[in-house]
């Protein structure tokens, strides 16, 4: 029965949000349902102490990458950079390669360090404006910066910083660039089957004679083309996010140490030293200086263009980061409650029995992430619970850690991305898009994702390359 309630707890909040009612409001629903029915007395409980924690800390830790995040993507989207960047890409690269060119500017930013979240906001200004003038279905926009942002970057490539990749480093005393060759091998099965879906669906819409649409929500602002932007002063601002993310990465424990104490004698104000753990922190200050400085960038060298909407455009950007931080940790404080109900200990126990550590761990993983509805909670939760039965297992059949690690990294981003998604979610609010209109490319793209773990572990199995 505790199984059943999982289920239907997740099903229902798939549901609402397919149906395009707001997760804010029904993510409680659905976990305090489920807590109503194993227990009535731990409703409120359980609602302020583990759902509000949880998505306060989400919050708490977030919103500030999302509200710099939307106002990088704003300023770009007034400055024209945006299509600066469009009309190059189209004389360059041609209309018909529009979602290669969205792929490709994705995955160059999530490589470079910068947040799944961040990348949807900074790439959608001049995503809108190459689908609206290569006349593409803009419903079709969100499969291909899902394909870029949300896959083979996120956790296939070696090296990637996201932290789906990064996770599996303290399990199995891995680096980030574990298994190098079958992540190359899972991205590249990826890239070719993503984008071969996605120019299908692309050429059949278009066949029918769809263009962009009409009346369209959350379009952004069109600015004057007769004197555009420098097609190298347009990238710049990307260039400089993923570089300084980069770098700060690297500064930011160097300048702090460990961690950072606040004395009273420097704020008289606080009666008690403020320290912070800057190790957990390092991979958001750098995001949030990275974005800080990209803003800058382009309101220096495009101050002109920016001035005279700044006020009005920033003010859109502000109720849009807010939407998109509340739906995300409402996700997320529905994925803490149902991750406590005895009902997902008996999913997790299941799983164990699968006797191949690999696949064991792929369906694992890939299980507890769609669940939850998150990658890193999902890996989380899996790897604490099982890491050791994977690893002793592995080492019984002679498998090496790194391959362990790429396997479980990918699985993390497979079936993750189901219709109560906290990133799905945000995109399509980002995009002004519902998930009846767009889902459908998405879940394609998770399918795809989802099958690229398979087939690497069939690549190991056959070849034994690492």
């Amino acid at each position: 029965m505790s199984f059943v309630i999982v289920i239907a707890a997740l099903a229902f909040l798939m549901l609402v949000a397919y149906r395009g009612y707001s997760v804010i409001l029904f993510a409680p629903i659905a976990a305090l349902g489920a807590v109503l029915l194993i227990d009535p007395a731990a409703v409120a409980p359980v609602f302020s102490g583990i759902f509000m924690e949880k998505m306060v800390g989400f919050v708490k830790l977030y919103f500030p990458v999302f509200l710099l995040g939307a106002v990088f993507g704003k300023v770009i989207e007034l400055s024209g950079f945006s299509e600066a960047i469009v009309a190059a890409a189209i004389r360059y690269i041609g209309r018909s390669r529009a979602n290669a060119v969205i792929v490709a500017v994705c995955a160059l930013l999530t490589y470079g360090g910068v947040s799944l979240f961040v990348v949807v906001f900074a790439v959608y200004p001049f995503a809108a404006e190459l689908y609206r003038q290569s006349n593409i279905p803009k419903r079709l926009m969100p499969g291909a910066i899902a394909l870029g942002a949300f896959t083979f970057t996120m956790d296939s490539l070696p090296g990637t910083p996201q932290i789906q990749n990064i996770i599996p480093t303290t399990f199995f005393k891995t680096t980030a660039w574990a298994a190098p060759w079958l992540g190359v091998i899972g991205s590249i099965f990826i890239i070719v089957v993503g984008l071969t879906y996605l120019e299908w669906r692309r050429r059949s819409a278009m066949a029918k004679g769809e263009g962009y649409g009409t009346s369209l929500v959350n379009e952004p602002e069109r600015v004057e083309t007769g004197n555009l932007p420098h097609p190298a002063l347009a990238v710049a601002p990307l260039v400089l996010v993923g570089v300084a993310n980069f770098l700060l990465t690297k500064w930011i424990p160097q300048w702090y140490g460990d961690s950072f104490t606040v004395a009273p004698e420097v704020l008289p104000g606080i009666h008690a030293p403020v320290t912070v753990a800057v190790k957990s922190v390092v991979a958001i200050w750098a995001v949030q200086g990275a974005l800080l400085l990209g803003i800058l960038l382009v309101i220096v060298t495009a101050f002109g263009r920016v001035k005279e909407r700044f006020a009005i455009g920033t003010k859109t950007a502000v109720a849009g980061a807010l939407l998109a931080t509340l739906n995300t940790a409402s996700e997320y404080g529905f994925g803490g409650v149902i991750s406590a109900l005895p009902g997902f200990l008996v999913i997790g126990n299941a799983l164990k029995a699968i006797p191949n550590p690999l696949v064991n761990a792929a369906v694992s993983v890939s299980a507890l992430a769609g669940i939850t509805g998150s990658a890193s909670g999902g890996m989380s939760i899996a790897l604490a619970a099982m890491s050791d039965t994977f690893i002793k297992t592995a080492q019984t059949m002679h498998i090496p850690m790194e391959v362990l690690h790429r396997v479980v990294a990918m699985a993390s981003g497979g079936m993750d991305t189901l219709p109560h998604n906290g990133a799905v979610i945000t995109l399509l609010a980002v995009t002004g898009l519902t998930h009846r209109e767009s889902y459908r490319d998405i879940f394609a793209v998770t399918i795809i994702k989802t099958l690229a773990v398979f087939f690497v572990i069939a690549v190991f199995y056959l070849t034994g390359i690492v």
